[in-house]
């Protein structure tokens, strides 16, 4: 599993500088937005909600702008009913399963450009329900396996993780989603420095792939990521570290 949880860091940092640079301010405020409309403004009892909030902080995003995209989502804002999650299923090369969410005032243009981009990209749209039994949705904290032990993760699973997996130089602390907040919480309280934390959609089997089959499979991603209706791509792949390394650049 270890080029797939190495994507996954590089995608998240990736996902910050984008941010910061403005980039992906529109997407965080979309997830705030609709996770306060669905489950309320108080991140406190919502999880969705904090977990939207957490990654907007992580990438800089203004308070100014959080408190706006939850006041949309609580009734302050007309266009909020305007906006719809979407999930699309399909696969990639190699028959990498897909699960793409996203966030749309308009179904229609967004499927089309969805299935657009499968389709330049080598890969094609699934039927509902035909690669999501693929997937378990899970809190997952990411910390340095070379700079903490098992030990020092304790404090997790005393804070209601589920499990805690090493895939090689890193440890992926699991959560339910409703949980994911306060265990990360409880790591940094105890001196312990992240890598990342999100809920995602966690692949319970993966394809492996080569580095030509990789290629295309994150070119494809990295298509669907920059459409500004996508919000997050998941994909059940994993790759040698080192053909990552030399993909990522």
């Amino acid at each position: 599993m270890a080029g797939h949880s190495k994507w996954a860091g590089i995608k998240h940092k990736k996902a910050i500088v984008d941010a910061r640079r403005g980039a992906a301010f529109t997407k965080l405020a979309r997830a705030i937005t609709v996770a306060a409309r669905e489950g309320g403004g108080d991140p406190e009892l919502n999880a969705t909600l904090a977990n939207a909030v957490q990654k907007a902080k992580d990438a800089s995003m203004p308070k100014d702008n959080i408190e706006r995209a939850i006041a949309k989502g609580t009734g302050e804002g007309a266009d909020a009913d305007a906006i719809e999650a979407i999930l699309y299923e399909g696969y990639g090369p190699g028959g990498v399963a897909l699960l793409i969410e996203a966030l749309s005032d308009n179904r229609n243009r967004t499927g089309a450009d969805v299935r657009h981009l499968l389709s330049k990209h080598g890969g094609s749209l699934g039927e509902p329900g035909s690669v999501a039994y693929l997937f378990d949705r899970q809190g997952v904290v990411v910390v340095d396996a070379e700079r903490w032990s098992e030990d020092d993760l304790i404090v997790a699973i005393d804070a209601g993780a589920l499990d805690i997996e090493q895939d090689e130089d890193v440890f992926e602390v699991l959560t339910e989603p409703s949980d994911l907040s306060a265990v990360r919480t409880a790591l940094e309280e105890a001196g312990i420095e992240i890598q990342n934390a999100e809920v995602t959609q966690r692949p319970k089997t993966r394809v492996n792939l080569d580095e030509d089959q990789a290629t295309k499979l994150l070119r494809l991603i990295d298509a669907l990521d920059e459409n500004d209706d996508v919000n997050e791509v998941h994909a059940n792949f994993d790759v040698d570290a080192d053909v990552l390394e030399r993909i990522a650049g």
